[in-house]
Parts: C-alpha cells; structure tokens; sequence
C-alpha cells in the first residue's frame, strides 16, 4: 500500500524558546509508514515566515500544518491521504476540538466558538459538522491542514504581511486557481481554547483585525458575512439616535442570543450554555471592533520588515507502524 501514498511533511511552527511542544509528540505517533513521513519544527517568531521557511526545506508531496498546541488524531494522514488521488483536491481539513477535560471557562469558550450566531460557518472549524463535503476557507483552519507543497509554493505559500488570516488568503487563490478544497469532519485534532478571558477577547479582536487585512489584500465576496459585526458596533453606537426602532432591533438580537443559547444545551448542558450568553454578544462586539481596526492598520512591505530568523528542526519518528 505504501507506493500509493504521497510523501508527507508535517510542519510545526513554535517558538525559540519552547521546550515542551505538544504537536510533537502527537505527530509521531501518526499512522503513517515512517521511511514516508518527515517532521519540521520551525522555530522563530513570525509563524508566516516559519511556515514559508519549513514548506522551502520540506520533501513531502503533501504538507500537514499543525499549530504547536495540535493534538493530531493518529489515523488523520492516512485518511486524507486518498483524497489527493482526485489531482484537483489541493487542500484537506478538519476541525479542531475543545478536549473534554478542559476546564468549564474553556468549555464555554468552545460552545461560542462552535455556535452559528457567533461564527456562522466557520463554526465548522471548531466542532465537527455535517459530511465530507467540497468547502472553503470559511470552514477550515492552519492548525489542522493537509495541502499539496507544490501548489502552495506555486502560490507564492503565505502572505507574510497578514496575521492571522493568511492561510484563508492562500486558500482564496487556490480556489479561485480551479483547486477543490474538502472538509472532513472526522478528520480532527484537539485544541484548548484560550485559558482565561482575556486571552479570549484578544483572540477575537485579531480574528476581526486579521479578517479586514485579508479583505483589503485580497478582497472576495466570501468575506461579505465578516462586516455584519463591525455594522453591529454601528448599529450599538447609534442606539441613542435610533429611538423605538433601535430598542426594537435589540430586542431581536437578544431573542436571537436566547434561541441560539438553547440551541447549545444538547451540547454544553443547561448551565455553560446560559453562560455562554454573554459571550455569544461579547464576540460580536470585539470581533466588529477589530475589524474596524484593520481596515486602517498599515502594511509592512516585505523588504521593509527586519529579517526573522527560522531554525528548522527534522524530529525522529516513533510511528506506530
């Protein structure tokens, strides 16, 4: 079986300094033949950099992108390996998923992340939905990413002027390019949400900030959805000026958190899915306020921006086949 298999390379992107990095030790235990399969950390402080810097030095036919925290399910190449025998299919994803031993703060976080109100289809990226479907950037995510090399560099890989975002760009051209991007929902790896609030409301301000660079650098229609939040903060603004008509609005939109919010219990139980209310609000609000906040941030260009150093790291595999 192994001649029908591409060579895979995964790629890690940590930085200088971490000593202990969690998709490591996952990715080693991938069910994949080993004389197949190579593994690059790439260590620096610029993760487009790092990811550009490891994709030049990889053999692999096929890349896997793990953030460093990506806790990889054993079987994921070999089961997105058979994808790539279609040669439109260009990219392979899945989501990835909150553990069920996180602590209760981290389980709500998931619930908002996960929820249709808070991040339309791209909750598609944080619980497992639907099937095996053809998809889009909305849907997928870096930290669990299987991509040909070839069409990546043929991309030019990551925009490095945009972070986040910079793989939804990558996906964009590739798709707009004639290549067919595929959602898995079984192929998953387990991710912590952020650990304490405010890491949280940081986390959706650069969401919304990272969106609105991607938008004015590559702009499609798929990022339409992404203005209603910061139209929301507009809206919230001019509640003073808007009178019955405003309170009106309102009063929808808190009916609408409330059917979103038992829409959840099945999942999170009655108690983290009425605490998940205020949050399912809070992720309107600071991912609208920072998307107004990158559509005036200003662009480094490339030859203006210092050097970042990359290490490349070629890891033993301990496979289990």
């Amino acid at each position: 079986m192994n001649h029908r298999l591409p060579s895979a390379t995964v790629i890690i992107a940590a930085r200088p300094d971490q000593a202990e990095i969690q998709a490591v030790a996952a990715a080693q235990q991938l069910d994949y033949p080993p004389e197949l399969l190579e593994i690059l950390v790439a260590r620096g402080r610029q993760p487009s950099v790092q990811r550009n810097t490891a994709l030049r030095a990889a053999r692999g036919e096929v890349v896997y992108f793990l953030d460093d925290d990506s806790l990889v399910t054993p079987g994921n190449l070999l089961r997105a390996a058979p994808y790539f025998s279609d040669p439109q299919v260009q990219v392979v994803g899945g989501p990835n998923l909150c553990p069920p031993e996180a602590p209760p703060l981290e389980q709500i976080f998931a619930l908002v992340l996960g929820s249709w109100i808070a991040f339309g289809p791209s909750r598609a990226r944080y619980k497992s939905v639907g099937g095996l479907r053809e998809s889009g950037e909305k849907e997928l995510i870096l930290c669990n990413l299987v991509a040909r090399r070839e069409t990546v560099i043929a991309q030019g890989g990551f925009n490095e002027a945009l972070y986040p975002n910079e793989e939804n760009a990558l996906m964009d051209a590739i798709q707009q390019g004639g290549g067919r991007l595929l959602y898995d929902p079984a192929l998953t790896v387990h991710r912590r949400p952020r650990a304490t609030l405010r890491a949280f409301c940081k986390m959706l301000m650069t969401y919304g900030r990272g969106r609105a660079e991607q938008f004015r650098s590559h702009p499609t229609l798929g990022s339409a959805l992404n203005f209603v939040p910061p139209m929301f903060c507009l809206f919230l603004a001019g509640l003073p000026w808007l009178g019955i008509v405003g309170l009106a609005g309102l009063g929808v939109y808190v009916l609408a958190l409330a059917i979103q919010a038992l829409a959840l219990v099945p999942q999170g139980g009655i108690a983290r899915s009425l605490a998940a209310l205020p949050f399912l609000a809070l992720s309107h609000v600071l991912y609208g306020l920072g998307f107004w906040r990158g559509l005036f941030t200003r662009f480094r260009r490339a030859q203006n921006r210092p050097p970042v150093k990359v290490v490349l790291e070629t890891v033993p595999k301990t496979g289990t086949r």
